[in-house]
C-alpha cells in the first residue's frame, strides 16, 4: 500500500496540517494539503499547502521569500492530520504568518477579547506583492 493511502482525506481530498517549529516546537500555522501537495513536500523538503481560496497548490513563501524547509512529516494515530517539523527561513527570526508576525497564533483571549501577544517582524505591505 502506497504511504499516502494510509491517509485519511476529507470529502474534499484535504487532509489537515499543521507546521511546528523545530527547536522551539512553536506552533506555526495550519493549513491544508492535496495528496500533490503532501508527496511535493516529501520530495522537495520545502512545504507545499494546498491553497482552498486560490484552488491551487501553494508552495510556502513562492511570494513572501518565508520558505519552511521540513526535517520530519508526521502523521496522527488517527490517520488525519500531518504534523510538519520546520525551520522557518526567509527572516530571523522566522516569519510564518501573513500578518509579519512569526506564528499565526499569536492572539489570546484575555478578559473576553482577543490580544496580540506577537509583534509584527515585518510590514506585510513590504512582504507581498
Amino acid at each position: 500500500m502506497d504511504w499516502l493511502d494510509q491517509i485519511q482525506w476529507d470529502a474534499q481530498g484535504l487532509v489537515p496540517v499543521i507546521a511546528q517549529e523545530q527547536g522551539s516546537n512553536d506552533v506555526l500555522m495550519f493549513a491544508w494539503m492535496n495528496r500533490e501537495a503532501l508527496q511535493k513536500t516529501a520530495e522537495l523538503g520545502r512545504a507545499v499547502y494546498f491553497s482552498r481560496s486560490r484552488q491551487r497548490l501553494w508552495f510556502k513563501g513562492e511570494e513572501s521569500g518565508h520558505v519552511q524547509t521540513v526535517h520530519d512529516i508526521r502523521l496522527d494515530c488517527d490517520n488525519d492530520v500531518i504534523l510538519l517539523k520546520v525551520t522557518q527561513t526567509g527572516h530571523t527570526p522566522g516569519i510564518a504568518c501573513h500578518t509579519g508576525r512569526h506564528s499565526c497564533f499569536f492572539s489570546i483571549l484575555q478578559d473576553g477579547t482577543w490580544q496580540a501577544t506577537e509583534p509584527v517582524l515585518k510590514d506585510p505591505d513590504t512582504i507581498y506583492k
